[in-house]
């Protein structure tokens, strides 16, 4: 089982981020079975490797409760964890599907869903703290990968790592300390439509994680 550090996960009926707070309200009426909260991080936190995305999708984690799960942009994470061996079993889009996360955890920079998928700068802030506490909570950490500018600065924030000195670029690696920050595109179904983002791309990156912790 999961181990969680309790300072880690936002509780259930977090209200730090009054927007947020009002678009929960609303997903729970229009769909009281969905998670429609804080949705908690997936995997060990005795991994090496923490994947960060930018907040939950509506109709994805919102609705399962597990990151990146549900919606579009699972599909060419999950199954580039599983080809390079940070995963195991099938993706299913559902989280009770078995999948099983090896050598990795996921979260999110915000971790309730945002109105159009875009959290604010405030919001980004808010949350911030609880990804402090979840790399403190990772003895074994070695790498972060941060898929999209945002997830970038927000790890840059945990870190205490200055974002002038760490731009973003796809497939950039950034030296914080004894941490090290992989850059991607973000695994949205716009990005990979777009061409923007490919599986080979991405799949460099993960490929490049997995030499640097191995």
């Amino acid at each position: 089982m999961t181990r969680q550090a309790p300072s880690a996960n936002p509780p259930p009926d977090c209200a730090l981020c009054p927007r947020l707070v009002g678009y929960r309200a609303e997903n729970r009426t229009k769909e009281p079975l969905w998670h429609n909260a804080p949705v908690p991080s997936f995997g060990a936190l005795d991994a090496e490797l923490l994947i960060v995305g930018l907040a939950p999708g509506v109709r994805g984690a919102n609705r399962t409760g597990r990151p990146f799960t549900g919606d579009y942009a699972g599909v060419l994470l999950y199954q580039t964890l599983i080809k390079f061996g940070f995963a195991t079993g099938q993706y299913l889009e559902n989280p009770d599907d078995g999948l099983h996360l090896s050598n990795c955890r996921l979260t999110n920079a915000v971790r309730c869903v945002p109105p159009q998928n875009l959290p604010t700068p405030a919001e980004n802030k808010s949350c911030n703290p609880f990804l402090v506490s979840e790399i403190a909570a990772m003895p074994r950490l070695r790498a972060i990968l941060a898929l999209g500018t945002v997830a970038h600065a927000m790890s840059l924030r945990a870190l205490g790592a200055r974002a002038a000195a760490h731009k973003f670029a796809h497939g950039a690696v950034h030296e914080t300390g004894a941490m090290r920050l992989f850059n991607s595109y973000h695994v949205s179904r716009y990005n990979t439509n777009t061409r923007r983002l490919t599986p080979a791309m991405f799949e460099d990156v993960v490929e490049k994680i997995m030499g640097f912790i191995k």
